[in-house]
């Protein structure tokens, strides 16, 4: 039987977000059974960002912010990367952030879970990449009032192979976003997961990464080659990258795993994780079989009060990077 999910008034969603609960900050440092997986980063891809609001911050010609662009990215596939994004910008756009969503996956899934049905004649972002078409023809409006959408579908697993001998392969998508910077307040990239030309562009074009780890054992196996390849990319291609994040997905809060590699992650990354946890739950599995996002088909669910709680860390990430920025630049005047 379909779900009727209805569409939350924009009261409810800013209320809910500025009364959500703040999660302690006190974990055990002891007994840790990941350390011989967390021993094996790099001391220098560990202090990636570990004071986040001392980051430098974008601003716009004429004083205003420019958009926040963070691609949500991990090579290891099951972790909630396309699940993160789609709903972590449709709360930023509920709570009256202007959010571009951009599908950087040739599969397309989020385009499908924030409400597009399949439409070979649509344009996406291969348009973008390999044809230069202009944002306006690209650009979809949601459902949600403040999230616009540029879509994807399966031709862009073309555009990973096109871009090889393409000129300045790796700026492609960054070029494209650029002017964008202006009309939104965050920019959110879905990645594919893998490591390949799609998902360097989208390292490429971002100021931040947010990386979901799934609270199981396995799930720091692919984690050393990805913030190994954001410490290439800082190196060469784009020296400003920051980690925005580190999200537990999938958390139980029934088993004693869960809770072990919550705390020793939080123990090794430190402030890098956020506290915001999104627990394992049914109706954030069934929202994109409907082509909504989780505060569209059940905003009473935990894993609607999750991704808000994330929207409200992000935001006020942001806020605290922007007054930093703004007195950095006021005692440098």
């Amino acid at each position: 039987m379909e779900h009727s999910g209805s569409k939350p008034d924009s009261n409810v969603m800013l209320r809910l977000l500025r009364c959500l609960p703040k999660c302690s900050n006190k974990f055990s440092t002891e007994n840790c059974i990941f350390n011989s997986q967390l021993r094996r980063f790099p001391g220098e891809i560990r202090r990636i960002n570990l004071h986040p609001y001392k980051s430098s911050v974008t601003l716009a010609k004429f004083g205003g912010l420019l958009a926040r662009i963070i691609a949500v990215a991990n090579q290891k596939g099951g972790v909630g990367k396309t699940t993160t994004a789609v709903n972590l910008a449709a709360c930023l756009a509920a709570a009256e952030q202007s959010t571009l969503l951009v599908d950087c996956d040739s599969q397309g899934n989020a385009t499908s879970a924030i409400g597009f049905p399949k439409d070979p004649s649509r344009r996406t972002v291969y348009h973008t990449l390999i044809l230069n078409e202009p944002f306006e023809k690209i650009v979809q409006k949601s459902q949600v009032e403040g999230l616009d959408v540029l879509p994807a579908d399966k031709n862009l697993a073309g555009a990973a192979v096109e871009l090889v001998v393409a000129e300045n392969r790796e700026y492609k998508l960054q070029s494209f976003l650029q002017p964008l910077r202006e009309k939104y307040r965050f920019i959110v990239l879905d990645c594919p997961p893998a490591l390949d030309l799609l998902t360097l562009n989208a390292l490429v074009a971002a100021d931040s990464v947010l990386v979901p780890i799934q609270c199981e054992y396995l799930a720091l196996e692919g984690v050393s080659e990805l913030l190994d390849t954001l410490m290439r990319i800082r190196r060469t291609l784009n020296p400003k990258l920051e980690i925005e994040g580190i999200l537990l997905t999938m958390y139980d809060e029934r088993t004693s795993l869960s809770k072990q590699v919550a705390t020793d992650l939080r123990s090794f990354f430190g402030n890098q994780v956020f506290q915001s946890m999104i627990p394992r739950n049914v109706r954030l599995a069934e929202a994109p079989s409907f082509g909504k996002p989780i505060i569209f088909y059940d905003i009473h669910s935990k894993g609607a009060e999750g991704y808000t709680q994330l929207a409200q860390e992000v935001i006020n990430n942001a806020e605290k990077r922007a007054g930093a920025g703004a007195r950095s630049a006021h005692s440098g005047a």
